[in-house]
């Protein structure tokens, strides 16, 4: 296995930086960095125990005033992947992620340790197969916490701290790594490049254009690094920065201290933007630009949000509930995220959040269903990746219809109407859209083209027509359910049919698979009874027929 060392590393070889604060080292392999070459271990930290269909639970919802059978569809049928258990080994048992960065089909998830000392790690998860999403890389960081992470053309930068005190070379706790990937892979032949800077621990990273910005927390720094080289270009010293954020030419911090700056690409401070919310101290908090709405982790007043224009306070985003059995101090809003017209909440012990943009105010929809403490959420494409303690990294599919499909069924109302879809006999009903559903009942014809979820059981009675052109999601892992095609009933599918439970062909029962591209993942099994028919090519994920 393959080590280097942090510490023994600053005594190897330097290469000079223009700031005091600041040096950068490289060197080949030493001790205490390991890649985990084990693949079944690799494979073993993925768990498909929970996956499905993901309910939204709204405030009506949470106080007992609603109840399924006369509850709406809901917007935003979400589902739970998989998760992924984080980085265990001696001496660091107890690592929690601290930040993921998704770029194409990969996303790079950091930890640290929450004991004293330091420890950390890197993992790697490739997406490109929603079906199967697998851990490519794991790296481990015996010596250092790992509280931040960023990608960018086939280099991890990775932000933290160590014990300055084992160095020979750098005073400071905080660093910035810079660490070759490859196809998903981790290359530590090409050494380990390193930067430091005053602040007792790096706390977030982004990159911008051909810069790397690195914030540091207690009397620490904003940090402008070359990317190719990590020579510092520019800094300016803060008090005690948790978080940068970028849109264009603007640059966002939270100073723990005193609120937000906004400063230039000069690191000119242009705006400042009092918060006077108590951020904790060590505590991860995090910004992130929605519009023209800057969103900020206030703790326990849930999300603040900003006009970045003005810098007036437009709301506050409250944490819904307030779970039993939860301490006081785990119900907080740690971590916020924007994508695409919804905004995401780590509400710690109170679960995740998710609104909608709507203009300048937000709209509340829910606690999205998941387990475990939420400490950090990023949210990019058709992806929301939720850190949670002992749950690991839980990785959630939006399911947003295609463009090309919307078009495609372009004649067909928009579905609005009750959770529980009942189709009478003799009834011809088609719809698009995106919404999840409690149950679905057929006794006629119905199309559904779009995205679709259903908590609970589909039934296709006798001699029905069930048409479904996109992506069709039914139960849950952990409480499975089951689609019947019933006698002389047919299941058309054009697209992806993902049943976390049985499908059950009863006899005379039909299921046609249209196109080249259409595809079955059926975590239970395919039941068939006498004179059945499957016809059409599809990629059958789990060889279920």
């Amino acid at each position: 296995m393959n080590k280097m060392s942090l510490g023994a590393l600053l005594a190897l070889f330097f290469v000079a930086a223009c700031s005091d604060q600041t040096t950068v080292y490289k060197d080949q392999l030493q001790d205490d960095v390991s890649i985990e070459e084990n693949e079944a271990k690799l494979e073993g930290s993925i768990s498909f125990d929970d996956a499905g269909v993901l309910d939204i639970f709204d405030e009506q919802a949470l106080s007992g005033k609603s109840s399924k059978a006369d509850e709406q569809a809901g917007d935003y049928p979400l589902t739970l992947v998989a998760q992924i258990s984080g980085p265990s080994y001696s001496g660091a048992e107890n690592l929690g992620a601290t930040h993921i960065d998704i770029d194409g089909d990969y996303a790079y998830v950091s930890y640290n340790t929450v004991e004293d000392g330091y420890a950390g790690g890197i993992d790697i998860i490739n997406v490109s197969d929603p079906n199967n999403p697998r851990l490519t890389g794991r790296l481990y960081y015996t010596n250092a916490d790992i509280n931040s992470i960023a990608y960018d053309n086939g280099f991890v930068y990775a932000a933290g701290g160590f014990d300055s005190e084992k160095s020979t070379r750098s005073d400071s706790n905080s660093f910035i790594a810079k660490i070759a990937v490859s196809s998903g892979r981790f290359n530590l032949g090409a050494g380990i490049e390193y930067g430091f800077q005053e602040g007792f621990n790096a706390t977030d990273v982004k990159i911008s254009g051909d810069k790397v910005l690195v914030t540091s927390g207690g009397d620490g720094f904003l940090t402008a690094y070359d990317k190719s080289s990590l020579e510092t270009l520019d800094d300016v010293p803060f008090q005690d920065l948790r978080s940068v954020a970028i849109q264009d030419d603007k640059i966002a911090v939270l100073d723990a201290s005193s609120g937000i700056k906004i400063l230039n690409s000069d690191f000119g401070i242009t705006k400042e933007i009092s918060i006077t919310s108590d951020f904790g101290n060590f505590s991860k908090r995090t910004i992130d630009y929605a519009k023209d709405m800057i969103v900020v982790s206030e703790g326990s007043k849930g999300a603040g949000i900003y006009d970045a224009n003005s810098g007036n306070l437009m709301e506050y985003l409250p944490i819904l509930i307030n779970p039993e059995g939860v301490a006081e101090q785990d119900v907080v809003t740690n971590a916020v995220a924007s994508n695409e017209g919804i905004i995401l909440m780590a509400n710690g012990g109170a679960g995740l959040c998710l609104s909608e943009e709507q203009g300048n105010n937000p709209d509340l929809v829910g606690i999205i269903e998941l387990t475990g403490s939420i400490n950090y959420v990023a949210s990019k494409g058709d992806y929301i990746f939720a850190a949670s303690g002992k749950k690991g990294v839980q990785v959630i599919k939006l399911n947003r219809p295609s463009t090309s499909l919307v078009q495609e069924c372009a004649s067909s109302p928009i579905y609005s109407g009750s959770s529980n879809l009942n189709v009478n006999t003799g009834q011809d009903l088609a719809y698009r859209g995106s919404k999840r559903f409690n149950s679905i009942n057929n006794n006629g014809e119905l199309l559904l083209c779009g995205s679709w979820t259903v908590r609970n059981d589909i039934n296709i009675n006798d001699n029905a027509l069930f048409e479904m052109n996109g992506t069709l999601v039914v139960g849950r892992n952990n409480r499975r359910r089951n689609i019947t095609v019933n006698s002389g009933a047919t299941l058309r599918i054009e697209g992806n049919l993902i049943i976390y439970g049985d499908l059950v062909l009863n006899e005379g029962a039909t299921i046609e698979f249209l196109g080249n591209t259409s595809s079955a993942n059926i975590f239970g099994s395919v039941k068939r009874g006498a004179n059945t028919t499957v016809t059409g090519t599809f990629n059958d994920v789990r060889n279920k027929f």
